[in-house]
This record gives C-alpha cells, structure tokens and sequence, in this order.
C-alpha cells in the first residue's frame, strides 16, 4: 500500500452545487437561467447567450458512452495501485458529457450506462459508472 494520498477536489463557489449533488448522488449540472442551455463542467459564462445567470439542474444520471480510454500510467502517484483503470466520456440523456471511471467488464462505444458515485480522496463523492442491466 502507497503512503501517497490521491489528490482531493477544492470546491469553490462556482463548482459547489457540484460536489453538493455529488455527496446526495446526484449529477448536478449548470443551467443558464436566461437561455436555459445546459453546461457541465461548470463555467461561470454561458457559451450560448453569455449570460453570467445561472441555476442548477439534477440529471437522470443515464447516458451512453462516447468514447473511454484504459489508463496504463498514473497522472498521480496515489493512482499508481488503481493501475489499469477505465474512464468513459459519457454522453448524459440531457445532452451533456460527463467523465468518469467505469466499473464493469469492457466498455463499447453507445453502450448505456448510469452513474453512480463513489468514495474518493476526503470523503468526496466522485463519478463511475456502470453498465445499464436489463430488465429480465
């Protein structure tokens, strides 16, 4: 076992709401109040209509997966015992991406999936997911 600590998040005023939904389990995206478009990750400015009003939405949490990668070498030292790991661009049912590990066998390009959130560094709850199950 490593004596290296994963790097924890800093929330800020802007990206709260975030790590708020995320310790509930929840996806929490931006939501420009004067246009209405989505936008994660947060940003202070809407790309659409730049406007700095903003509120929050609670997605679904299902989505398909755009595109993954399996990480081979560590960004960080205290990932290094994660070795070999998954992380799927997810395509969110309402129209934005979000990244995070994935848990399961292998990823595929449109395969449904949904999030879930599990521990991190300090308690923080951080994205994964997993592949939808079928109803039987």
């Amino acid at each position: 076992m490593s004596d290296i600590s994963k790097p924890a998040p800093h929330p800020s005023p802007l990206t709260q709401p975030y790590w708020d939904g995320a310790a509930q389990g929840v996806l929490r995206v931006q939501q420009c109040a004067a246009c209405g478009k989505l936008r994660h990750y947060p940003r202070y400015l809407c790309d659409g209509c730049h406007s700095f009003d903003v509120t929050w939405k609670d997605c679904s949490g299902r989505g398909t997966v755009h595109s993954w990668m399996v990480a081979h070498h560590a960004f960080h030292p205290g990932f290094k015992e994660d070795l070999p790991y998954t992380l799927v661009v997810v395509e969110m049912e309402e129209g934005v991406r979000a990244l995070g590990r994935f848990i399961g066998e292998a990823p595929r390009i449109d395969m449904p999936v949904v999030i879930r959130f599990t521990a991190g560094a300090d308690g923080f709850a951080l994205p994964a997911f997993t592949p939808v199950v079928p109803d039987a």
